[in-house]
């Protein structure tokens, strides 16, 4: 279960550090929420062997995604000590503890740096070893927050053991500091990773002792202010939102959608989510689009939301709109996945294997439920788009292609035949794409 961090440090950075958008995955799903800009070098088809330039085995199980920074990619992964319950792929009934269950054995958990060029291990670093007191998902990991880089270090977070770490890129540790672990409702483990903005990080912890959003000074780890939410269990990443008026922070959550100032100040909210949200907060074009929804229940919202708002701009009776709230779709959210805008489209990917394409500026319908595949076990990833293409991969490790617009058009499979729960990470003319046990880099015109 990838959960991992958004907008983190964003177009903000790339300017500052005066690289380009494709040089560098700094966080999950890159500094413009799945989009690539076009690029002839990148690839569109792929296999265990067509297009892989290397392909290295990771030890542990981790669903963080791959980040990339110059010749540097981090990942992370949890060792355990003995045998685990092994992820399962697909959407099934988990059973009485609906799919929770505790460690068998004591973790390590662990932070890679595999070289870019050549798929080589640079160093790893065992940031803590000890038996996990909270639960998980037999899907999920005990490290499924994706971590984030400045390009001066890297910083981790594991919410299994409450750890928070900054390590320099040579992999010595410069600072760490435990904010507690904490079971949620579901005991589903956790998924929300750290996001990082000027000379703070920020995590999110919602669970059922008290959740809470902490600041955290990024050079020494001190904690520069934490505010308490009331909120029982959330698997999304929070969102540093730059916009027109000002600069906030959006964290969603089973209760409710908060948005606070960089002091911690709350600056509006909204109701309406449902009581599972895993789905990131990302922007596009002046808009803010929000999600949750588990398979089967109502409500299953979609909320765009405009620059400005203060309060409660909760949507009242039959209302799909107000001053702040551009559009409302109400069973158009996702159980995992996060959205996609490309273009002028807003593409939804369904667990089960479907995709919807609406306006993004309106949320009007372009066209409804289209099969993916038949066989496929399920969604989990979050989709990417460049050169005029969606990239949508199954849990099956099948990236299928779709043809961008008005009209849904299946191009293609592309199979690594292992499970994939991670989001990938687009860099540098290459997909760098996480598998149970193994971390691809895929480049067009490669050879095994």
């Amino acid at each position: 279960m990838k959960r991992a961090a958004i907008v983190a440090v964003g177009i903000l950075l790339l300017a500052l550090t005066g690289v380009s958008a494709t040089d560098q995955w700094p966080q999950f799903r890159g500094p413009q929420a799945g989009l690539v800009p076009d690029d002839p070098a990148l690839p569109e088809t792929w296999s265990e062997t067509e297009n892989v330039v290397w392909k290295a085995k990771i030890p542990g199980l981790g669903w963080s995604s791959p980040i990339v920074w110059d010749d540097h990619i981090f990942l992370t992964a949890a060792i355990s000590t003995g045998q685990e319950a092994a992820p399962i792929k697909g959407l099934y009934d988990p059973g009485d503890d609906q799919g929770s269950l505790k460690a068998s054995s004591a973790q390590r958990w662990m932070l890679y740096d595999v070289d870019f060029r050549s798929g080589r291990l640079r160093w790893q670093s065992e940031l803590h070893s000890a038996f996990p007191t909270t639960s998980r998902h037999i899907k999920n990991s005990f490290a499924s927050e994706t971590p984030v880089t400045d390009g001066e270090r890297v910083y981790v977070y594991f919410g299994a053991i409450g750890l928070v770490a900054a390590l320099d890129m040579n992999g010595k540790t410069v600072w760490t500091r435990n904010i507690g672990a904490f079971d949620g409702g579901s005991r589903y483990g956790s998924g929300s990773s750290p996001v990082l903005h000027k000379d703070r990080l920020y995590v999110v912890n919602d669970n059922n002792t008290q959740s809470f959003i902490v600041a955290l000074d990024r050079k020494t780890g001190r904690e520069i202010w934490k505010v308490n939410r009331a909120e029982t269990q959330n698997w999304a990443t929070p969102l540093v939102w730059e916009n027109e008026v000002r600069t906030e922070i959006v964290a969603a959550g089973t209760g409710r959608i908060r948005s606070y100032d960089l002091d911690g100040k709350l600056l509006w909210e909204l109701d309406g989510m449902t009581n599972l949200d895993t789905p990131s907060p990302f922007t596009r074009d002046g808009l803010l689009y929000l999600s949750s929804g588990y398979p089967g229940i109502a409500p299953r919202p979609v909320f765009a939301i405009r620059p400005g708002a203060s309060g409660d701009i909760t949507l009242k009776g039959d209302e799909t709109s107000n001053k702040y709230v551009a559009w409302y779709q109400p069973l158009l959210g996702t159980y995992n996945t996060s959205a996609l805008v490309y273009g002028n489209h807003y593409y939804t990917l369904l667990d089960r294997g479907f995709l919807l394409c609406h306006d993004a500026r309106t949320g009007e319908q372009i066209y409804g439920r289209q099969r993916i595949s038949a066989d496929s076990s399920g969604f989990t990833a979050s989709p990417w788009a460049y050169n005029g293409k969606i990239f949508l991969l199954s849990e099956d490790g099948d990236t299928f292609v779709v043809q961008a617009g008005r009209e849904f058009k299946l191009l293609g499979k592309n199979s690594i035949n292992e499970m994939s729960l991670a989001t990938p990470a687009i860099a540098r003319g290459s997909v760098i794409l996480r598998t149970q046990s193994s971390l691809y880099r895929i480049g067009k015109g490669a050879r095994p």
